[in-house]
């Protein structure tokens, strides 16, 4: 190896680095070097052989392997259970006959199927004959102003929100989702004509930043089934 005395510059790691990946006969023309590095392991102060290393990287990569392949295994039982659920939920939407009974069965079972302490809906510009039904009475402008300016689910803590007031419970809603309706998807132009309201004790239910792909997949249909309720 030349010294910065020999007036070159001398050979670093990554130069070394360089040659045996870019010469991979080397290990074949000199084997015994493979049973003569020691390296230290991870698990310990002990010294081992090169081939031990490898064997020691390549079972942890297995191990983080085995690990991932198990969160995916756990991700995809959980998403079959809420799509078990929404299966559940839509399909009592479908056999109600009375448009008066839909509101209240919508409400019930998402509760029931997705185990929520308290649900609540409103709907507005509905038709006549829905019109003093408690699901279409007592939201402000206001509300329905609000309604129509979310775009996507509001999740986090209650911070005064009126649509809070609809709930059985109010003083125990800790944490809150506030899903406007409208008809086709969540974000589709056009004022909203409803808002559900989920509600929890736990702080930690309905967190602000939380994935909302599910409740947007709810608010589609809620908002498809409660087309029946509306003007023709």
């Amino acid at each position: 190896m030349t010294t910065p005395s020999d007036g070159m510059n001398p050979i670093t790691e990554d130069d070394i680095a360089n040659y045996l990946a870019n010469t991979p006969d080397f290990f074949e023309r000199h084997a015994q070097l493979l049973a003569a590095v020691q390296l230290t392991s991870p698990h310990g102060n002990r010294a081992v052989s090169l081939q031990e290393r490898q064997a020691e990287m390549l079972r942890e990569k297995i191990k983080a392997l085995e690990h991932r392949i198990m969160d995916m295994v756990r991700n995809g039982n959980e998403n079959m259970v809420i799509s078990d659920r929404i299966h559940r939920w839509a399909r009592s939407m479908f056999v109600v006959q009375s448009g008066r009974a839909l509101p209240p069965t919508l409400v019930a079972e998402l509760q029931k199927q997705f185990m929520v302490p308290q649900v609540a809906l409103k709907v507005w510009d509905v038709d006549t004959r829905y019109a003093g039904e408690p699901f279409a009475q007592g939201v402000s402008e206001d509300a329905k102003s609000f309604a129509s300016s979310l775009t996507s689910a509001y999740c986090g803590v209650n911070s005064g929100f009126e649509a809070v007031d609809w709930l059985e419970d109010p003083a125990t809603a800790m944490s809150i989702a506030l899903v406007p309706l409208r008809a086709g998807a969540i974000n589709s132009p056009g004022a909203a004509f409803g808002m559900l309201v989920l509600a929890s004790p736990d702080p930690q239910r309905f967190q602000s930043g939380m994935g909302t792909d599910f409740l947007e997949r709810i608010a589609e249909l809620a908002s498809a089934a409660l087309a029946r309720i509306r003007p023709k």
